[in-house]
């Protein structure tokens, strides 16, 4: 997450509209009558957004302005699908500024750090993953959750490094390989977290999850047994 100072007032009304026009489209997507008429799903949107922002206040903030929190918007996409994610993410997120807990003129860079990136990753990877038609509902927690979850903090660490060149904030690592232990040390602890609550929901409420296929991956191997 970044501070407003860290960032030039274009950069700022640049990523404000680039957000808020995804927003919008994402809102523009949604079954808002479904969501009205599915009071389990109302809970998971409601408890999703609830549970990113608690998420996103266990943070370390640097005095440069910079702050570093868990994302956990991977097992938000696979358990409502993006449209409500990106919904669900913006709710969490307007929470925070209102509380004084995030930067307002920053809003529009942090929904792009925090939900855009994070989201267009894990889509892009569940989406390759489901192409292939797979039964293994092992491949389905690792890519779709560990996976997607660690790429997409790479994925926000690079594009907050690209912000930061651009205002002339950054300042850079000293080597290749430091930028690397950087980005393993992001990646982990964010595929762990997602994949383990992806995990654990396909194993007890696997209905929770939107993009999961339970004929698929739980029981199209016992219709072959039968046959």
């Amino acid at each position: 997450m970044l501070s407003a100072t860290l960032l030039t007032p274009l950069q700022s009304l640049l990523c404000l509209l680039v957000y808020g026009a995804a927003t919008f489209w994402a809102l523009t997507r949604v079954s808002w009558v479904e969501l009205v008429a599915d009071s389990r799903r109302q809970h998971l949107f409601y408890g999703s957004a609830f549970a990113l922002g608690v998420l996103w206040l266990v943070r370390r903030e640097f005095d440069s302005g910079l702050t570093i929190h868990f994302i956990g918007v991977t097992a938000v996409t696979l358990i409502l699908d993006w449209p409500l994610a990106l919904a669900a993410g913006a709710l969490a997120q307007l929470a925070l500024v209102v509380l004084g807990q995030d930067d307002a003129a920053a809003l529009g860079a942090n929904g792009i750090l925090r939900l855009l990136v994070p989201v267009l990753i894990t889509i892009g990877m569940s989406r390759a993953l489901e192409a292939r038609q797979p039964r293994n509902l092992f491949l389905y927690i690792f890519i779709s959750g560990f996976f997607a979850a660690g790429f997409s903090a790479v994925g926000t660490v690079l594009t907050g490094m690209g912000l930061l060149h651009w205002s002339g904030q950054l300042q850079p690592p000293d080597s290749l390989v430091e930028l690397l232990g950087y980005l393993l040390l992001v990646m982990f602890p964010e595929g762990f977290v997602n994949g383990t609550a992806i995990a654990a929901l396909i194993v007890f409420h696997p209905d929770w999850v939107e993009t999961f296929n339970t004929d698929r991956y739980l029981q199209a191997p016992l219709d072959d047994d039968k046959s």
